[in-house]
This record gives structure tokens, sequence and C-alpha cells, in this order.
């Protein structure tokens, strides 16, 4: 497959870089217990594939050729990989793992924002992006993880072109012509955009779920080239003056530049929890609520945050999910007037079902 060459000119270009670990927890656990390699590794739950209610949150790739996929239940993913490793969810040790990355990406030339635990921007001056991505990879490969890299002039481009990165990394025929791809990564810029997106459901773009493409699809529009010419103001009055112009940008590939090195700060916390067995005790479902709305009142406090308000969710055995909502009287971090106010919240649902889950979300003032 041939190479990218650095810029014909030799000058430095602002590129975006989307790093995207792959199956991360799953290579984790690899990581951790080599003798597992090559194995189907599930991870979710308390790994125990017998579990209810508790559901796939990685699957690696040897349990994805079964059709494991993450979301999945765990009692459905054991029967199609019944000899599946089913390991637990391991929080503490993803987390550390993910900032290990993510030093390691701060020590190249340019700015990271951090996107979750596996994946993260770089935007660099560089006159070789490819050359930086190969550094990167290598440098990713020595803490015996993987990753594919997306190469960009935005965003939208950078993120789209990790995906192809991953079908070429599989040794997938590439998306567009090869000299765009090499192995685990791939560019994808307004040179090559109507070559490789064109031909492309609309569907495909980062932005653009199911529920839109089926609205784009009722004006004729199937295809990101039918996007690219729609009319402007025909998308204005079916999706609104901001996102109807939005979603034509979106089909001429241009996106965001900007990277923020700066943590997001959450603006709210929650805690959920679905239970084995369903609850119809009023008792224990306020216990539940009060312990769920102490846990995450009690994780804000011990991060200096303070509370304005507190929302309780109800999901009962029939899927039916409603959530109600109080304001404090003042912002607080005390953990005992959240948990009243949570179940101050709870008494006004009627609970005239059997609960399958509950949750807690606090509001949180701005740093």
């Amino acid at each position: 497959m041939a190479e990218i060459s650095p810029e014909p000119d030799g000058a430095a270009a602002r590129w975006l870089l989307h790093i995207d670990l792959d199956q991360f927890q799953a290579a984790v656990e690899y990581r951790r217990h080599p003798e597992l390699r090559g194995l189907p590794v599930i991870v979710g739950g308390n790994g125990d594939p017998t579990e209810p209610r508790k559901v796939v949150t990685c699957a690696s790739y040897p349990a994805r050729a079964f059709g494991v996929r993450a979301g999945m239940a765990l009692r459905s993913a054991h029967r199609k990989c019944p000899e599946g490793i089913f390991l637990p969810l391991d929080m503490t040790t993803y987390e550390e793992a993910s900032e290990e990355v993510m030093a390691l990406l701060r020590t190249f030339p340019g700015r990271v924002e951090v996107w979750g635990w596996d994946e993260a921007f770089l935007a660099a001056d560089t006159a070789a992006p490819e050359q930086l991505a190969t550094e990167i990879r290598t440098a990713i490969a020595e803490l015996n993880l993987t990753c594919a890299i997306g190469i960009g002039d935005n965003k939208l481009t950078a993120k789209l072109a990790t995906g192809f990165a991953k079908s070429a990394s599989k040794s997938a025929a590439p998306p567009a012509d090869p000299v765009a791809a090499t192995a685990g990564m791939f560019r994808l810029t307004a040179a090559n955009w109507t070559e490789v997106m064109a031909h492309r459901p609309t569907s495909a773009l980062w932005g653009i779920g199911p529920r839109i493409a089926a609205r784009l699809a009722t004006l004729g529009i199937d295809t990101v080239a039918d996007l690219m010419t729609a009319d402007r103001g025909r998308l204005a009055t079916e999706f609104g003056p901001n996102t109807g112009p939005y979603l034509r940008v979106l089909g001429h590939g241009k996106g965001d530049t900007e990277v923020t090195t700066e943590p997001r700060t959450p603006v709210g916390r929650s805690k959920s929890e679905t239970f084995p067995k369903d609850l119809t005790d009023r008792t224990e479902i306020d216990a539940q609520v009060a312990r769920l709305a102490r846990e995450v009142a009690e994780e804000m406090a011990a991060e200096g945050r303070i509370s304005t308000r507190v929302s309780v969710t109800v999901r009962t055995n029939t899927f039916f999910t409603r959530t109600k909502q109080r304001k404090l009287p003042t912002p607080t971090t005390d953990v005992d007037q959240i948990a009243d106010t949570a179940l101050a919240v709870t008494a006004r649902f009627p609970l005239d079902r059997p609960v399958r889950l509950l949750g807690v979300r606090l509001e949180l003032l701005p740093e």
C-alpha cells in the first residue's frame, strides 16, 4: 500500500489527528493477562454471564467475530460465545490506563483534547502528519496497547478517517484510493472528501443519526452527495434555521478545528442501578434512592462541587421511564439535604408497577 509523503513544499500545516484506542477495556485486560491474548474476552457487569440485566461494555475483536457487541445483555453474549472469557468491569484500572495514554499524547508537539477513556484529538502543525501518527502509534504500542488514527483538516474529517483507519488495520479493502490509507491510519481532507464520502449514506456522517437520516430521506436526500447539493432553504424549513444549514456544512466535510486542552467540567453527575429483581416495596425503593443520592452527593462533595437540583429517574418493568426533579432551596454540598430532596421527589411517583431501574442525578454549579 502506498505511503503518503510529506507536503510537497515541506511547509507545516495545521492537522487534526483523532486517536482511538482499539477494544480499549479488553486491551487493558490483555495487557495485564497476556495469557488471554487471542481469546474472546468480554467485559461487563461482575463478569458473570448468568447475571441478569447486565450488559457488555466491551467486546474484544475475537468476541466480535461471534457477534458479541457492546450494549448486548451478558446472557445473550454468552449464548453467542459460550467459550468467551467474561471479566468484570474494572473502572479504576481503565481510568488509570487512559490517563497513561493521555499523558503520553501530551508529550508530542501539539494540543490534546481528551474525549473519553479511549479517544482524543491532537492538533499539530506539521508537514508530515502520517509520520507523526506513526510515532504516536509506536509509542502507544510500547504501552502494550494499539490504536487507529484519523488524519483530517478538521475534527469531522479526522473522526471519520479513524473509521477507515480501523478498516485498513484489519486489512479490509480501503474505502477510497489506497494512497489515503496506511496500516492503522487514514487521511481524509477536502482534497479527497468527494471521492471518499459522496456515495455514502448521510448516516455515515458524524453528527447525523438514524432519525435525522430518515428525515433527510423523506426530502430525497439519501447520500452525502445529495446533501452537498441540497437546497439551504428547504433544509432550514425542515430542520430549523440553525440545524438545517449546519447539515449542509457537514455534507461538505466542514467542521470544528478548535482543540480545548482544559478538561471538561461536568454540569451534572448521575448514578443509576438496574436491579436483579424488580422492586415492589416502597420502603425498599426509598432506601435505594437514598443510597444512590448519598453516593453521588458524597462524590460531588469530595470534589468540592455544589449541587443545585436533584432529579430522580424511575423505570418500571414495562420499560416506562419517567424523571422528576426539584431545585434545592439553596446550592449545597449537604449530603443529608440532597438525600432528603431525592426522597421527596420519589414521593411524587405513583410507583404502582414493579421498578426495574432507579437513578439520581445532581445538577451542579459551574466551577
